[in-house]
């Protein structure tokens, strides 16, 4: 039997399972250590490589550019024809020896940029940590942690671009320019290089500039203002904004209290303070002629490049323009003469600003953002201002026309009307006068029609038309006040240059720029600007009635005749109420006219910044339209001229068919005054059955159509023209044979000249014209040309005396006294006509001539018959 086992007695066990099990978790642990210390290790030593690596780079990257240190490579502007027209160059700039730099100024910078500027080695570690953090959970390198050290190394060699490699390359420098300079010496070169906005270098030539102050002079509160610029030089800077300069400084000053440097009494008094920019300041440097272009430039290349101002600045760029140094020139000279601007009652003065652009590539030529552009630094060009009636293509005729349900000659009513609470009014001398063409009523800028109009089509496409021109309007603006330019916000003259030229560009967008090339030190271009495929904007017919439309306008008894220029031109004048409470007066806040050759379009706008009761225009957009044919009759002068339709060069042939004519040369013309017809000359084709077709445009016409017809052999005559137009011509052959057509000639221009063609008098009536004598009646202030004369009829001869306007008319059989009524209001103007009577049964007085003079009021007896005088016009209520 097999032995029993005693109590107490147990059998052999096998080896301890648990034993086994506590040896093992002792060597997973050790195993755990070891990899822990070894990896530890590993990571201090990468640690050590790494930055030994970065001071390593960084001495390398100094070492080769050591004369980045005391050097910098100003940037160079170009124009069009690649002449140098400005030099970036930090010459607005004056050292200051760190002993010149107060304490409390150099707290008050490391207080805002770097506040353990004195404790890190060029990194500040801490920073980095919160900055990568923000940045993992914002998914993108958006959180910054530069040291001053590091942007006084971004500032002598690198670019913006955040990446991480940046990062680590301007850590680098950093730690390097720790190695190798001072504290003090650090903060000392970071002072004199950042960019203070306005072409100004260094903290001692800001302080003179924005305080017209000595370093040693400065107080705490423009201390902390200067400190608030480097962060967005034109964006924080007083002279440009001074709500967000004050803003900015009373961050800096929290900073400040907050880090111990000053206390809350110090913080409060500093915060309190109103900025109120000094005098004139002179720099000693040679400020660049074409400072608002150039200025413009630099923004767009900050643009395109992602760039700071800074950086595009000092990199040593080459940028090429689209800028045309005749034009600015031009612009330059007419704003610096003091008569093409009314004189203001104290220091502010009348303000205007243009902007002149290529509307076939949306190349700006020349711009100019004030009378004192280099002092204010405020580009007006891009500056909200209400528009006015210069607002009306764009919101009224425009897209009544890309209907498809109105031509040029469509008719619109012209009543007293009120849309609800809206009532517009017209402003001409002769108002509501029914029904009216639509040449008619944006030739003399009328309101009711325009309002009419714009509620016959509805609002919202007059708000569609003006967002696809790249003026988005305001909700607010969901009203028919936007017929008349009345607007939330307004508009600028570059927006409205960029819209007028989808107008003269077949209806097709236009992208606006001054940057053609960016070419950095080592010759590499940059940047070349591509323009965006253009988008069709509106039907091309649409875009050819504005155009006849709009050259109504500058032509006679239009608004805008006085833009008028030695080639063709299109364009509208535009003016607003001062709306002022409470102040009755016909002054105006503001005057433009904008307006296209076939080459160019240009804006003008006229104003004040800051409009009250002292300080409003008196000759309304008259003087605006001046200013544009000055500016543009000169500005053109070496630009071919072209005609609305074409461009301003030669037709290009097309290839002949095997058997079509050759090419018609040696195309001339004359005009013959006698027999009042143009003479056309050219070489005749070879070949047998050949004839002649000649096209003719006149430079109100967009396209070329055919005249006539010549069997001659190299002659004929076109006796269908009319004084005063200009006509262009081209000639093509015809085999009759064949039926093939060849292809064009060079084309030639015509000039007719103006004829004066006096009538043999008519019983009744003579047509007569003087200049006008101040009439009787209440004296006003007008310039235009007076309606009804006075007529004195004895026979055939009569003497005309108006208030506005005398003339001499013909007696109809017997005699009369008439005292006409003449009044121009603000560069009205009229054309006196006869009407045709009946013989009367008694005796009527004369009409009177057409004449000019001031005067406002008269009385009148006897029947005249004149027509009105066209005023400038005006926004609505």
């Amino acid at each position: 039997m097999p032995d029993q086992r005693k109590k107490g007695d147990y059998p052999a066990q096998p080896a301890s399972k648990k034993g086994k099990r506590k040896k093992g978790r002792i060597s997973r642990k050790r195993k755990w250590f070891y990899g822990l210390f070894f990896a530890g290790a590993l990571a201090v030593v990468a640690g050590i490589v790494g930055y030994l690596l970065v001071i390593l780079n960084g001495e390398r990257i100094l070492a080769a550019n050591k004369d980045v240190l005391s050097l910098t490579e100003a940037s160079v502007v170009y124009d069009s024809s690649n002449n140098k027209i400005a030099s970036l160059a930090s010459v607005n700039r004056q050292n200051a020896e760190f002993s010149e730099l107060p304490e409390l100024l150099r707290d008050a910078f490391i207080a805002t940029e770097d506040k353990r500027f004195e404790e890190h080695s060029g990194i500040d570690m801490l920073g980095i940590g919160r900055a990568l953090v923000k940045d993992v959970i914002a998914r993108s390198a958006k959180e910054g942690a530069s040291t001053i050290t590091q942007q006084l190394a971004r500032n002598l060699f690198l670019n913006q671009d955040k990446t991480f490699f940046r990062k680590a390359t301007e850590a680098s420098i950093a730690v390097a320019l720790e190695n190798q300079m001072t504290k003090d010496e650090i903060l000392t070169m970071y002072l004199n290089r950042i960019y203070f906005g306005n072409g100004i270098y260094g903290v001692k030539l800001a302080a003179k500039y924005y305080f017209n102050s000595s370093l040693e002079d400065l107080k705490l509160w423009q201390m902390a203002t200067l400190a608030a610029i480097p962060k967005a030089p034109s964006y924080y800077n007083p002279k440009d904004d001074i709500e967000r300069s004050t803003q900015r400084r009373a961050v800096v000053l929290t900073l400040m209290n907050d880090q111990g440097y000053i206390t809350q009494e110090e913080e409060d008094q500093a915060k309190a303070v109103v900025y109120k920019p000094p005098g004139e300041f002179n720099s000693g440097s040679d400020r660049n002629k074409f400072l608002t272009y150039v200025d413009f430039a630099v923004k767009e290349a900050m643009q395109v490049m992602d760039m700071s101002e800074d950086e595009i600045r000092l990199g040593g760029y080459k940028i090429y323009t689209s800028l045309n140094a005749t034009a600015q020139q031009t612009i330059e000279d007419e704003f610096d003469d003091d008569s093409n601007f009314e004189k203001s009652p104290d220091e502010q003065k009348q303000q205007a600003a243009m902007v002149i652009m290529d509307h076939s590539d949306g190349s700006i030529k020349a711009m100019i953002g004030g009378r004192d552009y280099v002092r204010k630094g405020l580009n007006r060009v891009t500056v909200p201002r209400q528009p006015g009636s210069s607002f009306k293509p764009i919101t009224v005729y425009g897209p009544a026309l890309e209907t498809g349900d109105y031509t040029p000659g469509s008719t619109l009513r012209d009543d007293k009307k009120c849309y609800g609470s809206y009532c517009p009014t017209d402003s001409n001398k002769n108002k509501y006068i029914g029904p009216v063409s639509m040449s008619q009523s944006i030739m003399e800028s009328r309101n009711a029609s325009a309002v009419w109009l714009l509620n016959e089509i509805g609002v919202s496409k007059g708000v569609s038309f003006s967002g696809k021109l790249g003026m988005p309007l305001d909700k607010d603006d969901r009203n028919l006040a936007i017929a008349l330019g009345g607007l939330s916000h307004g508009v600028t003259p570059l927006q409205m240059a960029t819209a007028y030229s989808a107008f003269a560009n077949d209806g097709k967008s236009v992208d606006a720029h001054t940057i053609v090339k960016i070419v950095d030190h080592s010759q590499e271009t940059r940047y070349q600007y591509a323009a965006a495929k253009p988008k069709q904007l509106m039907k091309e017919q649409t875009a050819a009635y504005m155009t006849e439309l709009l050259q109504g306008v500058v032509g006679p008894g239009g608004t805008g005749r006085g833009a008028a220029i030695d080639r063709p031109l299109a364009g509208k004048t535009g003016t607003t109420q001062h709306g002022i409470s409470g102040l009755k007066s016909s002054y105006n806040r503001d005057a433009w006219f904008v307006g296209y050759t076939p080459e160019w379009t240009a804006a003008v706008w006229m104003g004040y910044d800051k409009t009250d009761k002292e300080h409003l225009l008196k000759k309304s957009s008259s003087a605006a339209a001046a200013l544009f044919s000055k500016v543009m009759s000169k500005a053109m002068k070496d630009v071919p001229k072209g005609s609305f339709g074409k461009a301003p060069s030669e037709p290009t042939p097309t290839p002949p068919a095997s058997d079509a004519p050759d090419q018609v040369k040696n195309l001339t013309g004359s005009y013959d005054p006698n027999q009042m017809l143009v003479s056309l000359r050219w070489t005749p084709v070879e070949g047998d059955g050949i004839s002649y077709r000649i096209y003719r445009k006149d430079s109100s016409q967009a396209e070329f159509s055919r005249a006539l017809d010549s069997a001659a052999a190299g002659s004929a005559d076109d006796m269908n023209v009319a004084p005063g137009m200009s006509y262009e011509y081209y000639v093509t052959a015809y085999d009759s044979k064949s039926g093939l057509e060849g292809p064009p000639s060079a084309r030639i221009a015509i000039e007719i000249p103006t004829v004066e063609i006096s009538p043999s008098p008519t019983p009744g009536w003579n047509d007569g014209s003087g200049e006008g004598n101040e009439g009787n009646g209440n004296n006003g202030n007008g310039n235009g040309n007076g309606n009804n004369g006075n007529g004195n009829g004895h026979g055939n001869n009569g003497n005309g005396n108006g208030n506005n306007g005398n003339g001499s008319g013909n007696g109809n059989n017997g005699s009369g006294n008439g005292n006409g009524q003449g009044g121009g209001q603000q560069g009205g103007e009229s054309t006196s006509q006869p009407t045709p009577t009946p013989t009367p049964t008694s005796t009527p007085a004369d009409a009177g001539g057409t004449g000019s003079g001031d005067g406002t009021s008269g009385t009148s007896s006897g029947d005249a018959a004149a027509l009105p005088s066209v005023p400038a016009e005006s926004t609505g209520p």
